[in-house]
């Protein structure tokens, strides 16, 4: 079949629409119609040239839409189901999945090629092979997707809504919650209020912290960010230091989460530095992997007990962690509607991109025509 798609061709530069030739789907597989994207800044590492991929590739892994079509041994879903995609594919049975870890499953693997588990693809372009992002490719009409990539949610979900727990929302809520485990009465700082840390303002204030001070230089996004219950809100790393210290009478942050759109070595020491005694530290933005740039003290690490870590999906659960997201949402407990900022076509996708860059969204959402 046909479907139309944004590919990017090369780094540095932008997305070409285009029509693909889309195979069906093999064992384990289903035939996706795509109704929302979420326009999420990782994608942009792509086109800056942070994450090198193989091209040409589909752009997009926050995706929404309903299945049309499965392939031999399917049992997770069925035609007509309303399916959110994970970026993070979770076998269930692998080292990882086993033990409670799903966000490092190993079919994760395929994700920078954009392939399928079994390494060939479903997507060409004048006989040529075309991958998707995070082997989902969402900025597509249609797409051959993995069963281990998607979750099956209640159908009276909006799908505009639902899409954002494929990504941002567990990522930043799990960064929180899970991969900084806070507590009632912690004192939080959040570097970056994009698409994943403003659920992590969400995670933060759900699980309790007293303080929830939210670190980025536009003001609409520190705005937005004080609606969804953060406490304190700054432009500048140094200015947040001086007022946490000050906010928890010198003893400094149980946790600093680092969710900026490319990390680099002066926020990672921002966020050393803010924690106090047995804090942790948890980056969740990206940078480029060749890129060396964590520079700390370990002597301060030593002796405070300080830590640094990574966190991958916010180290949550697909399966599990985005349906329970939209059940939080059903029940008041967690803001989705208010995270969409604009609405775009496939046409506009580029428009909308620069709009991210430009710090005018907190989520942009790409809606397909069909």
């Amino acid at each position: 079949m046909k479907t139309k798609a944004a590919i990017l061709t090369a780094a540095h530069q932008p997305f070409e629409i285009v029509e693909l030739d889309l195979d069906g789907p093999k064992e384990g597989e289903i035939l996706i119609r795509y109704v929302t994207a979420g326009l999420c800044h990782s994608d942009l590492h792509l086109i800056d040239g942070d994450i090198e991929p193989r091209f040409p590739m589909v752009g997009g892994h926050e995706g929404a839409g309903v299945v049309e079509e499965v392939g031999p041994g399917v049992t997770k879903v069925a035609p007509g189901d309303h399916v959110v995609c994970s970026f993070i594919p979770s076998c269930g049975h692998c080292r990882y999945c086993s033990t409670g870890r799903q966000s490092l499953c190993d079919l994760g693997a395929g994700i920078a090629v954009g392939c399928m588990p079994d390494q060939t693809f479903r997507m060409r372009l004048d006989g040529e092979d075309v991958g998707g992002m995070c082997m989902l490719g969402t900025f597509s009409q249609y797409g051959t997707i993995s069963q281990d990539s998607v979750v099956k949610i209640d159908p009276t979900i909006p799908l505009e809504v639902a899409v954002l727990t494929g990504c941002g929302v567990p990522t930043g809520w799990g960064t929180a919650v899970y991969a900084g485990g806070v507590r009632p009465g912690d004192t939080v700082v959040i570097y970056g209020i994009g698409g994943v840390g403003i659920n992590s303002v969400q995670g933060a204030v759900h699980a309790g912290a007293k303080n929830v001070v939210v670190v980025d230089p536009v003001a609409f996004k520190r705005d937005t960010a004080m609606k969804m219950g953060a406490t304190h809100a700054f432009a500048d790393a140094a200015e947040a230091q001086e007022a946490v210290v000050e906010m928890t009478r010198g003893q400094g942050a149980d946790q600093a989460l680092i969710t900026v759109g490319t990390v680099d070595s002066a926020v990672v020491t921002a966020a050393f530095e803010t924690v106090g005694k047995g804090g942790t530290v948890v980056i969740t933005g990206l940078a480029n992997p060749g890129l060396l740039n964590i520079q700390l003290p370990s002597g301060l690490l030593t002796l405070f007990e300080k830590s640094v870590k990574g966190a991958l999906f916010g180290s949550s659960n697909p399966q599990y962690d985005i349906v329970r997201m939209l059940d939080l949402y059903q029940a008041g407990q967690i803001r989705l509607d208010e995270l969409i900022t604009q609405r775009y076509g496939l046409d506009q996708i580029n428009q909308g991109y620069q709009d991210l860059q430009d710090g005018k969204n907190i989520r942009g959402v790409l809606v397909h025509e069909h």
